[in-house]
């Protein structure tokens, strides 16, 4: 894309690439999920987070929330990246949620599961090099790791989906993988895995479907989508990588 044909921001640039991770359906609707807390924060939700947001940095930061339920790392090379692009705008802050799609679609099978890493180091390299193209190469780009329901127990959070052995160590493949790509283009992590063990089958039912529950030591609904809690454990591991590169 031409370097004139993106207008440099006038404050904070906020865009969130990805899947549902990102999003605010599962965590209770518009302004809940880990992007929104991380652009502004609920504060009657989480006060010991009021003021720790880019909104309360910068009064004029704008937030482009392009991450949508399912989105596959293909989707955020081919869909959400050229919205990006069309938008004409250049981001000064950038996180990125992705891969975890493309492990449930192979569910099962081991050999297609890392074909599907494969494709996700591939369309990982196309975006966030996308990324570094647009916002130049110092701005910060936060890429999460994906999480495990199962809190190390394998299948046994996966009862719906069949059994699976090597689901773990196609895991920790996904997430070694995420992590090479963010050294590679100069991202940040958050480790979105390891915060997240111990508040998934180990604190209830991860298949709940309150997006509210009554323990806030349970981080999941539905499986596998962060709840309002584990919404602002995301938005927390954003913002602690965030706030680690700038001090």
């Amino acid at each position: 894309m031409p370097g004139d044909a993106v207008s440099a921001p006038d404050g904070e640039v906020y865009v969130a690439l990805g899947d549902s991770m990102s999003i605010d359906e599962y965590a209770g609707g518009p302004g809940r999920g880990a992007a929104s807390l991380f652009f502004r924060n609920l504060d009657t939700n989480f006060p010991e987070w009021a003021g720790r947001d880019l909104a309360s940095r910068d009064a004029g930061a704008r937030m482009h929330l392009l991450a949508v339920d399912g989105g596959t790392s293909r989707d955020v090379a081919t869909i959400q990246l050229p919205t990006l692009r069309e938008a004409s705008v250049r981001p000064t802050v950038a996180t990125l949620t992705m891969g975890g799609n493309d492990l449930l679609m192979s569910f099962g099978d081991s050999a297609a599961a890392r074909r599907a890493i494969g494709n996700v180091a591939a369309y990982g390299r196309e975006v966030l090099g996308g990324l570094r193209e647009l916002m130049g190469p110092e701005a910060p780009i936060v890429v999460g790791t994906v999480y495990d329901p199962s809190d190390g127990a394998g299948d046994g959070a996966f009862q719906d989906l069949g059994s699976w052995p090597d689901v773990l160590d196609v895991l920790e493949e996904l997430n070694g993988e995420l992590r090479a790509l963010a050294e590679i283009h100069g991202a940040l992590v958050a480790d979105l895995h390891a915060r997240f063990i111990g508040h998934g089958l180990m604190a209830g039912n991860p298949a709940q479907p309150d997006a509210r529950p009554a323990d806030r030591n349970l981080w999941y609904c539905g499986l596998i989508e962060p709840n309002a809690w584990g919404a602002g454990a995301i938005r927390a591991a954003f913002w602690e990588a965030l706030e680690g590169a700038r001090s």
